[in-house]
C-alpha cells in the first residue's frame, strides 16, 4: 500500500514523499495544518487581521459578560443569554486561534481529535443558545404577561445546562469515531484547523458512519433549531401585526433585531459551507477554506459589535466605562 509521510521545511512549504509500506494498520504520527494554500507568501500580512479579528471577538465578549455581571439592571433574562453567547463565542475563539494563527503546524491525532471536538461542541452549544434567545423574544412580546413567571434564573440556568450536555452528547461521538480508523494518506488538512467532516477523510478504513452520523446531526440539530427559530418568529410577526399602534410595532421588532442579525450571521456560512462541501466541485479550496473562517471567526467578532450597536443598555454602559 502506498502511504505518504509529509514534512514541514519552512512555514509555508510543506514537503510529502511517497513510500510504499506494506502495514496496512500504519497511521501517520500527524496531521499538518497549511494556513492558505497558494498564499504562503503573504502568510505574514494574512496574519495581521486575523490577529486583529480574534483580538476583537475575545476582548468584544469579555467586554460583553463584564458588563452584563458588574450591572444589576441587566440581571435580566435576555442579558442572561446574551452572557451564554458571548461565552460559546470566547470557547470558538479560543478553541480555533492556536492553529488559525500558525502557532502549530503540525498537530497530533489527539490534540486534533480534541480541537474538533470543542469546535464542533461550541458551535452546536451557540445554535442552542441562539434557540433559547428565540424563545425569551417569543415570550416577551406574545406573551408578556407570564415572561417573568416562565424565565426564572434557576430555569434559565437549567436551561444553559441543557445546552452544554447537548453538545457534549452529540458531539462526544465524532473524536471516539475517529479515533477508530487508521490514517495511512498524507494527512495535510485544507484548513488551518481540524473539522470532523475533512479529518474523516484523511481515513483509509470505511467511515460511513462517520458520513450518516454527521449528517444526521447536522440535519437533527442546526437545522431543527433553525426551524424553531423561524417558527418562533412567524408567531412573533403575527403578533406584532395585530398591534394597532404603528409606534408599538417598531418598539416590539427593534427588541428582535440584533437577534435576527447574529441568526443571520451564524447559519448562513455554515448552510452554505455545507453545500459547497457536498454540491461545489472546485479544483481549488480556497471557496471552502474562505467560507470555512467566515463560518468560525465572523460570529464570535461581530456578535459583540451587533449587541453595542443595536442594545441600548448595553451601549450605554460600555460609553461609560470607557468614558470613566
Amino acid at each position: 500500500m502506498t502511504t505518504f509521510t509529509c514534512n514541514v521545511q519552512t512555514p509555508g512549504s510543506i514537503q510529502c514523499i511517497m513510500s510504499a509500506v506494506n502495514n496496512s494498520k500504519f497511521q501517520a504520527a500527524l496531521f499538518l495544518v497549511t494556513g492558505i494554500p497558494g498564499q504562503e507568501d503573504i502568510h505574514l500580512w494574512i496574519s495581521i487581521p486575523f490577529c486583529l479579528m480574534y483580538v476583537i471577538s475575545i476582548l468584544g465578549n469579555s467586554v460583553i459578560l463584564f458588563i452584563i455581571k458588574t450591572d444589576p439592571n441587566l440581571h435580566e433574562p435576555m442579558y442572561m443569554f446574551l452572557s451564554m453567547l458571548a461565552i460559546t463565542d470566547l470557547g470558538l475563539s479560543l478553541s480555533t486561534m492556536p492553529t488559525t494563527l500558525g502557532i502549530f503546524w503540525e498537530i497530533s491525532h489527539d490534540a486534533c481529535f480534541a480541537q474538533l471536538f470543542f469546535i464542533h461542541f461550541f458551535t452546536l452549544t451557540e445554535s442552542s443558545v441562539l434557540l433559547s434567545m428565540a424563545f425569551d423574544r417569543f415570550l416577551a412580546i406574545c406573551n408578556p404577561l407570564r415572561y417573568d413567571s416562565i424565565l426564572t434564573p434557576p430555569r434559565i440556568a437549567k436551561m444553559g445546562l441543557v445546552c452544554l450536555l447537548r453538545g457534549v452528547s452529540l458531539i462526544l461521538p465524532f473524536p471516539i469515531l475517529l479515533k477508530e480508523h487508521q490514517y495511512c494518506q498524507a494527512s495535510i488538512l485544507t484548513h488551518s484547523y481540524c473539522l470532523h467532516q475533512e479529518v474523516m477523510k484523511m481515513a483509509c478504513s470505511d467511515i460511513r458512519v462517520n458520513i450518516i452520523y454527521g449528517f444526521f446531526l447536522t440535519l437533527f440539530t442546526n437545522g431543527f433549531d433553525l426551524l424553531l427559530i423561524l417558527l418562533s418568529y412567524l408567531m412573533i410577526l403575527k403578533t406584532v401585526l395585530s398591534i394597532a399602534s404603528h409606534r408599538e410595532r417598531l418598539k416590539a421588532l427593534n427588541t428582535c433585531v440584533s437577534h435576527v442579525c447574529i441568526v443571520l450571521l451564524f447559519y448562513t456560512p455554515e448552510f452554505s459551507l455545507s453545500v459547497i462541501y457536498r454540491f461545489v466541485r472546485s479544483p481549488s479550496p480556497l471557496l471552502e477554506i474562505v467560507m470555512g473562517n467566515v463560518y468560525l471567526l465572523a460570529p464570535p467578532l461581530m456578535n459583540p459589535i451587533v449587541y453595542s450597536v443595536k442594545t441600548k443598555p448595553i451601549r450605554t454602559r460600555i460609553i461609560r466605562v470607557f468614558i470613566k
